[in-house]
């Protein structure tokens, strides 16, 4: 049997580049389906609420509470200091 070897060396070092690059895209797409499955995310810890288990998480998403309705307007000067005392009194 005959082989064509029209492409000559350039057409082996091309398979081999294509090779590397088709494994290279099937390890990224298990390591990523991977991560989402497991729930992994990484970096989108910031500007977010504590989560349960970290020290003062339930006080400081209270303190967050009672400053958006101060924001909104539900309770007034004295009574959002009156509160945030109360709160910062029983950590």
């Amino acid at each position: 049997m005959m082989w064509y070897d029209g492409w000559g060396w350039g057409g082996w070092f091309a398979m081999a580049i294509f090779m590397v690059l088709f494994w290279a895209l099937v390890i990224a797409g298990v390591v990523v389906l991977v991560r989402y499955l497991t729930g992994s995310r990484h970096g989108q810890q910031s500007g977010s609420f504590p989560t349960p288990g970290e020290p003062g998480w339930g006080s400081k998403r209270a303190e967050d509470l009672l400053a958006e309705r101060f924001a909104c307007g539900e309770i007034d000067d004295d009574e959002y200091k009156r509160r945030l005392t109360l709160l910062r009194e029983h950590r």
